[in-house]
Order: C-alpha cells, then sequence, then structure tokens
C-alpha cells in the first residue's frame, strides 16, 4: 500500500517561510526552505525561519532539500538548518546554490553537500524521481519540480509566470510542462500571491518604460534600491542607464559581488563603460545602486535618510527610487521611507504596485498551469490565507472538483493512501517559528522578547548593595541606578523613597544572619515590593534587577 503525506512548515496563511514536506512510504523531499522578515511586532529581530524540528528528528529519511530558486523567501533558512543538519543533500540550480553560498562561511560551504542540477535533467532515487523544468520568474535558474511517485506526479511549482516575451534563460518550457500533465499529476501545489489578481501577470512585471521615464525626468542623482536576487529588474536598470547615459555605480560589498558574478556567468548583459565608482559618487548623472539581504526591508536607505552612511548624505536634487512594487507586510515601512524622504527635500518614486507586479503567477497564469497540469488534487500554497481561497476558486472555474482542492495551514497534514485523498486524516505536524537575532540562528524565545518588551515600556532599575563579608551588615550602597524609567533629576524625592525601601528590605534580610544570606529572597523580596511601589508611584512596571556583592 501506497502512502503519501504533504504538509508545509512555513509558507500557508503568510509571505516567506516557504518551507514543504512531501514523504512518499517514509522517504521525505524537502521543498525550499526560506525566511520572512519581522513586521516589527517581534524587537531586534533580524529574520524568522521555520521550526525545522521534524527534518532534524526525521533527518535519516530525508532524500533532499530541493531549492526553486534563489530568494530569500526560498533559501535563506537553508544555511540555519544545515548547522543542525550538515549532511543533508541540498539541490539547486548553478545560481541557486551561488546565491546560498554567499549566507555561508567558507567552512560550513566545505561540510554542506551542494549538488548542482540542470533543468530537464532526471534524478533518480530507485523507484522515485525528481525533475527539474525551467519557469519564468525575477531570477534565472528558476525551476518548477515534478516528483514522480507510483501514484502519479507531485508538482511543486515555486514562483513563476507566464511570459511570451521571455527568452532564453527566463523562458519556461511549456512543452514540457504539458508533457508532464499527460502522464498524470495526483497533486499540483501551486503559489497564490496574486490569486486575487485578474488576467496575466505579463505585461505588468516588467518595468523598462517606467525606469527610462523616471531616468530622463531626473537631472541629477538617482538613488535606486534594488532587491539583489531579482536580476529580471536589474537588468532592466542597466538597460536603461545605458540609453539615458547615466553612471551606474553600486554600492555594498554583497550586491557588486552578486552583479559581478551574474554578469561573468551570462546571467545579465553588462556594458562596462557605464560602470562608475566612488568618484562618480556626486556626479549628476550618478545613478548609485543600494540593496539589503537579509536584513529588515529598507535597511540600508534608512541608513542613508538618517545620515548614517559614510559615503552617501541625501541631497535635495536627489531622486529615491525604490525599483520594486510594495508587498503585503512592508506597505508601512515603505510609507514612513517615503515621508522621511519627502521630508529632506528629495523626490521620492516607487514603481506602482496596481500598474506593476512582481514575477508571481495572477489568474490567468494560474489557470494555464491547471490546464497544462491537470491535477487530480489541488493544493494551492504560498501566501495568506485569502490568496490560497482565491487559487482555490481559480481552479473551480476551470473545472476542478471542489472536494479535490486542499486548503490547509502551516502544520495539517494532507494524506494519500493508493492515490486517494484519506478523509480521515487529521495528522498535525509541530510548525513554529524560529526568531533570529543576529547570526548564530539560535532561536531568540519568548522569554527574551517579553525582557525586551518590558525594558521598551517601563526601563530597568538596578539595585546595587555591599555587605559587610563577616557581619553582614550594609557598609555600601544601596545604590539607585535607572534607564528607560524615569527623569532622574525631576524624581529626586521617589529616588530616596526608594533607597530607603530597598535598604530595610535588604536589613530585614540580614540583621539576624551571621554565617549565611539567602540572596534569591532577598532579591525576591526587593523585586516584589519595589514592584507595587513603583506601580502605586508612576503605574509603570520596570524591569528590577538586585546586585548584592560582599567585601
Amino acid at each position: 500500500m501506497s502512502k503519501i503525506r504533504i504538509f508545509s512548515l512555513g509558507g500557508l496563511n503568510e509571505n516567506g517561510k516557504n518551507l514543504y514536506v512531501v514523504e512518499v512510504d517514509k522517504k521525505i523531499f524537502v521543498f525550499d526552505a526560506g525566511l520572512k522578515y519581522d513586521n516589527d511586532s517581534n524587537l531586534g529581530i533580524d529574520y524568522i525561519i521555520p521550526n525545522y524540528d521534524y527534518l532534524i528528528k526525521n533527518k535519516k529519511n530525508i532524500v533532499g532539500m530541493f531549492l526553486s530558486h534563489g530568494h530569500e523567501s526560498h533559501i535563506g533558512a537553508v544555511p540555519d538548518i544545515l548547522k543542525n543538519i550538515p549532511g543533508l543533500n541540498v539541490y539547486g540550480t548553478k545560481l541557486t546554490l551561488e546565491i546560498l553560498k554567499r549566507d555561508m562561511t567558507d567552512e560550513e560551504i566545505k561540510k554542506s553537500n551542494l549538488i548542482e542540477i540542470k533543468p530537464h535533467v532526471k534524478i533518480n532515487f530507485g523507484r522515485l524521481s525528481i525533475f527539474p523544468i525551467s519557469v519564468t520568474h525575477s531570477i534565472p535558474d528558476s525551476v518548477l519540480y515534478v516528483l514522480y511517485t507510483k501514484d502519479g506526479a507531485i508538482v511543486y511549482t515555486g514562483d513563476y509566470v507566464f511570459d511570451g516575451a521571455a527568452t532564453g534563460i527566463y523562458k519556461t518550457d511549456i512543452g514540457k510542462l504539458a508533457y508532464v500533465g499527460k502522464q498524470g499529476v495526483l497533486c499540483l501545489l501551486s503559489e497564490s500571491i496574486y490569486a486575487e489578481r485578474e488576467g496575466h501577470t505579463s505585461p505588468n512585471n516588467r518595468a523598462s518604460s517606467f525606469i527610462r521615464e523616471v531616468f530622463q525626468k531626473s537631472e541629477d542623482r538617482i538613488i535606486a534600491t534594488v532587491f539583489p536576487a531579482h536580476f529580471y529588474r536589474i537588468q532592466e536598470i542597466f538597460d536603461e542607464a545605458l540609453k539615458t547615459h547615466r553612471k551606474v555605480v553600486i554600492m555594498g560589498k554583497q550586491l557588486q559581488e552578486t552583479i559581478n558574478y551574474a554578469s561573468d556567468n551570462g546571467y545579465i548583459t553588462i556594458e562596462k563603460s557605464i560602470i562608475g565608482d566612488l568618484n562618480n559618487l556626486n556626479d549628476k548623472n550618478a545613478l548609485v545602486l543600494i540593496s539589503d539581504a537579509k536584513e529588515k526591508p529598507f535597511a540600508n536607505l534608512v541608513r542613508i535618510i538618517r545620515g548614517f552612511d559614510k559615503y552617501i548624505k541625501i541631497k535635495e536634487n536627489d531622486t529615491i527610487f525604490i525599483t520594486e512594487p510594495t508587498y503585503d507586510g512592508i506597505e508601512k515601512i515603505t510609507a514612513e521611507v517615503m515621508d522621511e524622504v519627502a521630508m529632506l527635500g528629495a523626490d521620492a518614486v516607487i514603481l506602482s504596485s496596481k500598474k506593476h507586479l512582481l514575477h508571481h503567477a495572477s489568474q490567468e497564469d494560474l489557470m494555464l498551469m491547471l490546464n497544462l497540469m491537470n491535477p487530480k488534487y489541488y493544493f494551492p500554497v504560498k501566501g495568506e490565507y485569502r490568496y490560497q481561497l482565491a487559487n482555490a476558486k481559480v481552479a473551480e472555474k476551470v473545472g476542478m472538483d471542489k472536494d479535490n482542492i486542499i486548503l490547509k495551514q502551516n502544520g495539517d497534514v494532507v494524506e494519500f493512501v493508493n492515490g486517494e485523498l484519506n478523509l480521515e486524516c487529521f495528522d498535525k505536524v509541530k510548525c513554529d517559528e524560529i526568531l533570529v537575532d543576529g547570526n548564530n540562528g539560535e532561536d531568540i524565545g519568548d522569554l527574551v522578547l517579553k525582557d525586551r518588551e518590558m525594558l521598551g515600556e517601563n526601563g530597568i532599575v538596578i539595585i546595587s548593595c555591599t555587605l559587610d563579608k563577616a557581619t553582614k551588615k550594609i557598609v555600601g550602597g544601596p545604590e539607585i541606578l535607572t534607564r528607560g524609567f524615569i527623569f532622574v533629576k525631576e524624581n529626586q524625592e521617589l529616588l530616596e523613597e526608594t533607597r530607603d525601601l530597598c535598604y530595610e528590605l535588604i536589613d530585614n534580610n540580614t540583621r539576624e544572619a551571621t554565617k549565611r544570606v539567602d540572596y534569591s529572597k532577598i532579591k525576591n523580596d526587593v523585586r516584589e515590593k519595589l514592584g507595587h511601589f513603583f506601580y502605586e508611584k508612576t503605574e509603570l512596571k520596570p524591569m528590577i534587577i538586585t546586585v548584592i556583592q560582599e567585601v
């Protein structure tokens, strides 16, 4: 009896953090492992990745991890996962693996097992096999994966559009998609981000004419933000910069390395004569390219706006050009950035999210994929739940049986037995989030976030006191140090009352002691009594830390 289980550890009912698992008779195939950016609700968090405890627990059964393309939302969690599963086989196209390596140290790359694949070359795993097919996205070497099983194919699309103008490294092989559909597809997992949008995404994914208009209208320097892995947009920018005779200055080591690699390997075509350096930074015709990588969106631009960049200072005649349309989750920060630019007197331009689209499938693209694949079951993935629901309605439009359309959330298991959906399966896999601060890849956890929230809202009070080692009498303090709690100069009376209360509490706990003092009891008493005292006086609950030493 054949059993196939499909579930997501991330990517459903959210944007980013994509990680999908397909188990075929206990053999595990992992498709993508991405990150998402925090929405500022978690203080100090750099990015969020899926909890991959399930993969660690079942690592012996993992055949491999298969990466669809080189965007952080699909590969950003891989370095963190490889630290805990170092022997994991990771499959990806040449460019995808190269981008992945840029997030890894040389030592981590040596220890990992990164396997380069080529589109349209089958990879066999006994009775099972994987077949990658080229699809059109904003980065070359993007692929869709077909997992062949005896009950039919499982197809994971990754990100895609159907664009008739796409050629060469961006072209979708529609013939091979149709061939897969003729062979029989058990389940199709297809993205949902633009499922509410009518029509095809193309030609709205192209922005050359708008970029040219911005370049022609501005008579002075332009500072443009780019996503480093959106090669399609970077190519458009360089093409229009050449036509408008602008000197391109690339800022940031990682962006420079990415563009140099892409140019050297034929992923983008650049006229070398238009590349400038720091000497051209303040030229009137300069086009300055900046980007962010594994940080919060616009982090580098915000640093420039606030005057913290040592090379670039925004001038009133500058134009700040955000070269990608805004998307769900970053609307607020985009508005804040545009507002700060306006306050500096510079112009701010952004691609309209109504007229310009990212390279994701709209309704007609989804319908075409459904018609090519003709799946028995349809599983909308990637995107907030309302988009998954819209994707399901698209499937109904092309005649799919509503009972064969699967809507799930992260962790919900879909099970097929002998090619039929098991309606009695209600299994759920643990699928919470790992909050990453810094580069250690460790989960920060709820307790640390609660401490940060308390510090941010109410501040901190530190009580310091010194006891005589022999007599246990107070010989120094208590000293009161506060940060972010009250304005000290205007609250001397409150601080004196605090000092007296602390002296009394510490003295009561040490008066009878001659050999040993229960410091835990002192700290608990101070925290409890002082906490009530502060709330009564100020209606604030600062973090209270007590430090007692003996001399």
